[in-house]
């Protein structure tokens, strides 16, 4: 995968030697250009999985993109309203994901939207623990959270 991921780079590179171009956009247009070659030659090469792992942190961006504008329109909202009504509190999450490397990026993406801020992870790196502006249902936070960002996770890195 790495080995496809810095081959497709190369393909960047050489774009941008080719048009005598090498900025940013001229160069991106060169990745998408070179990720569309070893598409189109996926199974001779053997990118499939490489092309859809792709996809999958595509996917699990675009995701946190759309929680991020929701969080943050709910706490405007809450912020804008005349008589707050909070119901915050701390919620222990069950983790899936066991790698230090998903712990940290489930903590980073929950502690990016607002409203919510990861506080500790257990020492046995079972339970994350997530304080929440707002929290009425700390079960649906946590099949919002299994559902959303830590299912995403699983799909791009697993």
């Amino acid at each position: 995968m790495t080995g496809l991921f810095l081959f497709n780079i190369l393909l960047a590179l050489a774009w941008g030697a080719v048009t005598g171009s090498f900025e940013i956009a001229n160069l991106t247009f060169g990745f998408v250009l070179g990720a569309g070659a070893l598409y189109l030659i996926r199974e001779q090469v053997g990118t499939t999985g490489y092309l859809n792992r792709a996809w999958q942190i595509i996917s699990l961006a675009v995701l946190f993109v759309y929680e991020l504008v929701l969080s943050a329109l709910r706490v405007a909202r809450i912020v804008l309203t005349p008589k707050i009504e909070l119901s915050p509190g701390i919620i222990a999450y069950p983790l899936t994901v066991d790698r230090d490397f998903e712990i940290t990026m489930l903590a980073n993406l929950i502690t990016l939207t607002p409203g919510t801020l990861s506080v500790d992870v257990s020492e046995d790196r079972k339970v994350l623990y997530v304080h929440c502006l707002d929290v009425p249902d700390p079960q649906a936070t946590i099949d919002d959270i299994k559902n959303g960002f830590e299912r995403k996770i699983l799909e791009a890195f697993r």
